[in-house]
């Protein structure tokens, strides 16, 4: 009647024996073994294109404004309008530039007068000189003042041609072939002499605008070729130049301005909206690793790095780079090839026993 309790417990003793040789070889080693995720590294392309959008502008954009002050009485165009170079833009009220016109002519007038009262006196002091009724003192006099009413005379003549100039200067005419795009002054409003009227961009060359960060703008050299894109033309692709790079950030965005011209094609109009595309070297850092990759010590990185063949980790120092899309820039310590921990790392030690129970991935080069 005791023969099931003691087969029981010789089963019992069994599966505990059998359990603790199981035992032993999970922690052959004296350590489990560990599963990690891992990636094979490879260099990166050599290359990556940096992209910015902007706007079409005019390359020349003009503010122009009245050359004397005065009231507006007329504005002739709208914004949008296309002049050409003399069309009338805006006009002043003439009333006070006539007036001064006037009395510009009138003091030309009493110049002339004088001129010739002093050139009389001259005459008649020289006939009296020539037969010594007059010392010479006082034909010296006569001469001087018909020097002087002479220089009277031209100064006159400057005075009412500059006043004729200033009556065509209440026209605000264009001064080349463009696009009004702004409107500053109206009809009733008083500016004083190169106050800002119109904005008028030329209609010749034209280019795109780009605000670029200064990690980007070293990048970017002068007379550098770029693609231009536009996104209301999606199959234009046009050749662009870096024709001006900003020597200071803008104060508020801190970005870098910079202007790319391109070839002319009319189906591109101001205000368009563009992208620049600029194919950029990689100057170091060819490797990358994803930022789960990277363990130790601040001030001292590091990668755990698997021998296959073992299957054992080994800690590898490294130095780093600049930050890019798929993680971190390696400047020195992994070569292409290395296979590199990438999850998992904070159960490492030198030397453990590691198994790869997720496959090695090979890092191929990203498309920037």
């Amino acid at each position: 009647m005791f023969t099931a309790p003691r087969t029981f417990a010789v089963v019992a003793v069994a599966l505990l024996a059998l359990s603790a040789c199981k035992e032993e070889k999970k922690i052959e080693g004296g350590e489990p073994i560990r599963p990690v995720r891992t990636l094979t590294v490879a260099a990166d392309a050599e290359t990556r294109t940096l992209r910015y959008s902007g706007s079409v502008r005019a390359r020349v954009e003009t503010a122009l404004g009245f050359r004397v002050p005065g009231k507006i009485v007329e504005r002739l165009v709208d914004v949008g309008r296309r002049v050409e170079a003399g069309h009338v833009l805006a006009r002043l009220d003439p009333t006070d530039l006539k007036l001064s016109l006037q009395t510009a002519e009138a003091n030309v007038a009493a110049a002339r007068a004088r001129v010739k009262v002093t050139d009389d006196a001259r005459g008649r002091a020289r006939a009296l000189n020539t037969k010594g009724f007059m010392a010479d003192s006082s034909l010296d006099q006569a001469d001087l003042a018909f020097d002087q009413a002479k220089a009277a005379l031209e100064a006159a003549v400057y005075a009412r041609d500059q006043a004729a100039n200033q009556i065509d200067y209440a026209d605000l005419k264009a001064d080349a072939d463009g696009i009004v795009t702004e409107i500053r002054a109206d009809v009733g409003q008083v500016v004083a002499a190169g106050t800002p009227v119109v904005t008028l961009a030329r209609d010749d060359e034209k280019e795109v605008a780009i605000a670029v960060p200064e990690q980007d703008v070293v990048r970017f050299r002068l007379d550098q070729t770029v693609s231009v894109r536009f996104w209301a033309e999606r199959d234009l692709v046009l050749a662009g130049r870096v024709r001006e790079i900003a020597g200071s950030a803008d104060a508020a965005s801190r970005t870098y301005a910079i202007r790319v011209g391109f070839s002319d094609d009319a189906r591109v109009r101001l205000g368009m909206t563009a992208t620049v595309e600029a194919v950029v070297p990689v100057s170091e850092g060819a490797i990358v690793v994803p930022a789960s990759a990277l363990a130790g010590e601040p001030g001292k990185t590091r990668v755990w790095v698997v021998d296959p063949a073992a299957a054992t980790v080994a800690p590898r120092d490294v130095t780093l780079g600049a930050v890019a899309p798929e993680g971190v820039r390696i400047l020195s310590g992994l070569a292409p090839g290395d296979v590199v921990v990438t999850a998992g790392t904070q159960f490492l030690t030198p030397g453990r026993k590691v198994r790869l129970d997720a496959p090695v991935e090979a890092q191929a080069a990203p498309a920037h």
